[in-house]
């Protein structure tokens, strides 16, 4: 919420800009009319203008977010003008002056009109005579899209500024004379504050180019809040239900794309039974729970039930669209999937965990909950009564869905593991590569010639970031000492690119996971959960090392089954 205030207040010191004074003497020849018949249409009509600026805005940011993936330097080029825009007036007013003089063209049309109609039009050619103030703000909320995603946060953004900037304006209309020798002595002030906003983004810029924090528009996550922001959604929640307590669902409003179904709502949900499965596709815990998830949709379907897919992103890559429809292809999910990237779906269940299931009877109360895997038959017995409450004619097979799942999906071995462990600093453990860390910058790391349980260390050139470790240039390695059948590492590149794993400093044979083959040579192909060690046989500790001979490589957290 604060953000939305901080717009707001931003489009109402518009007023205190010199840009404003194009704007002032036609706001102030109709100060006399009556509000109703001449100021409310000039503010709706400017109104209107500033929503199209916004809808742009959201389509706009789709293009961005294909910036954010691979134009990172279009991206730096777009934020130091906006920058250099917000500190030069004038540099400004160049990249307007198509928009003013279209905007002084309709103001001569809206003269010859009548009263509202003209007022209207009159509003239309201000929020172009406005472009001046406007126009950085709108450049860098769309540069904030190539962060965000695209969605309707940017574009609720601009909505903010605009209703800053009307009510600035209303304010003079009716205050009328009385203002103008006020705003004459204050002209200057909110240009200062663009200015320092200016060189602050301009410093940004330089940061990245340095190198000081080269993965700023790649590791931004809806999910990491700040700790004030996850109270205000915490108090403003409905409050978590109790185990045994029904509950009405939450809506479901949110989404920002759709999988294997057009947009659900709530209503057309109503009468079924419905299961609510919060997942995201490089999850262990997420993925060897999809086998029952699939059965239970082909078993129970036609008899009314329907499961969810919630996708919400852990890590960066899992915002894109495309990342996340080729693992619903290849993983053999054929229900419905609604993509959560801005978390709204997540918070408005006050989900804390990947994977959490949520069953919801006919009239869309929660009547069962499960965090993590597990409880197979018991969910599945709470799916069947919920489906006789729903029909009473209906005969059901109660008997359990039996399972065959291979590789990541296989249940994970009954026995004491190692812990999931991170990469990036943000939830690093376990780290003991001898040199300092350096947070988001690259450095050299060395592997020492012996770790113990559950320690793990890089070994050449990388880049530390908050979610992940990042080989920068030349080959490199990353070790570890585990205890587990299974050794699974995400793993992403931006090409594809060879790897090597050793298991006690031989090839794997027998012990090899699914993304590699006897010799242990694998090849990273996209962003995802990577299966490369299954022991065969008797588990025991082990040495794990996977050899990169290119930079590109980016590991992202280590996990065992």
């Amino acid at each position: 919420m604060l953000i939305f205030l901080l717009a707001y207040l931003g489009g109402a010191l518009t007023i205190l800009s010199p840009c404003v004074l194009p704007v002032l003497p036609f706001v102030f020849a109709r100060s006399e009319q009556p509000f109703r018949r001449a100021g409310l249409p000039i503010l709706f009509g400017m109104a209107v203008t500033f929503t199209v600026l916004a809808s742009l805005a959201a389509v706009g940011g789709a293009w961005l977010v294909e910036v954010n993936q691979y134009g990172r330097y279009a991206a730096m080029l777009l934020l130091l003008l906006l920058g250099l825009a917000l500190i030069f007036p004038s540099w400004s007013e160049r990249m307007m002056r198509p928009f003013v003089s279209f905007g002084g063209h309709l103001q001569q049309r809206a003269d010859a009109q009548g009263s509202v109609k003209g007022g209207l039009l009159l509003g239309v050619a201000l929020g172009f005579l406005w472009a001046p103030c406007a126009g950085p703000i709108l450049g860098l909320v769309l540069a904030g899209a190539a962060l965000q995603g695209a969605n309707l946060y940017s574009a609720s953004l601009l909505l903010a500024f605009a209703a800053g900037a009307a009510s600035s304006l209303a304010l003079a209309l009716l205050a009328g004379g009385r203002v103008i020798a006020w705003l004459k002595r204050n002209f200057g002030v909110e240009e200062w504050i663009r200015r320092v906003l200016g060189i602050a983004v301009v410093a940004g810029v330089v940061v990245i180019a340095l190198g000081w924090d080269t993965r700023f528009l790649a590791q931004f996550t809806s999910a990491n809040t700040t700790s004030t922001e996850q109270r205000l959604i915490e108090s403003l929640a409905p409050p978590a239900p109790q185990a045994g307590e029904a509950v009405m669902a939450p809506p479901l409003n949110g989404a920002t794309h759709w999988i294997n179904t057009p947009p659900l709502s709530d209503g057309s949900l109503r009468g079924k039974v419905v299961l609510v499965d919060f997942w995201t596709y490089s999850c262990i815990n997420c993925l060897r729970t999809l086998p029952y998830l699939k059965a239970w949709d082909e078993k129970y379907r036609a008899q009314g039930l329907v499961i969810l897919g919630v996708h919400a992103p852990e890590f960066a890559f899992e915002k894109d669209i495309k990342n996340v429809e080729r693992a619903v292809r290849e993983l053999g999910v054929k229900y419905p999937v609604a993509v959560d990237n801005d978390y709204a779906i997540w918070n408005a269940y006050k989900n804390q965990y990947w994977p959490a299931h949520y069953l919801l009877d006919a009239q869309g109360r929660i009547r069962h909950r499960h965090f993590g895997e597990g409880a197979y038959v018991e969910t599945e017995q709470m799916i069947q009564t919920l489906l006789m409450e729903a029909r009473s004619d209906l005969a059901l097979d109660d008997a359990p869905v039996q399972v065959e799942a291979t590789g990541a999906m296989a249940a994970a071995a009954g026995t004491e593991r190692s812990p999931e462990t991170y990469l990036g600093y943000a939830r690093m453990e376990n780290f003991v590569s001898p040199e300092e860390v350096r947070l988001d910058a690259s450095g050299n790391y060395s592997i020492p010639r012996v770790l113990q349980a559950d320690q793990w260390a890089l070994g050449g050139n990388w880049l530390i970031g908050p979610e992940s470790a990042a080989l920068q240039r030349g080959s490199g390695a990353i070790a570890f000492r585990f205890f587990g059948r299974d050794l699974h590492l995400v793993l992403g590149s931006n090409k594809p690119l060879r790897f090597k794993v050793t298991l006690d400093g031989a090839a794997p044979g027998a012990h090899h996971g699914v993304d590699i083959d006897v010799a242990g040579s694998g090849v990273i192909r996209e962003q995802r959960l990577y299966q490369l060690i299954r022991q065969n046989g008797a588990i025991k500790e082990r040495t794990f090392r996977i050899e990169f001979p290119d930079g590109g490589a980016e590991a992202f957290a280590f996990t065992f089954g």
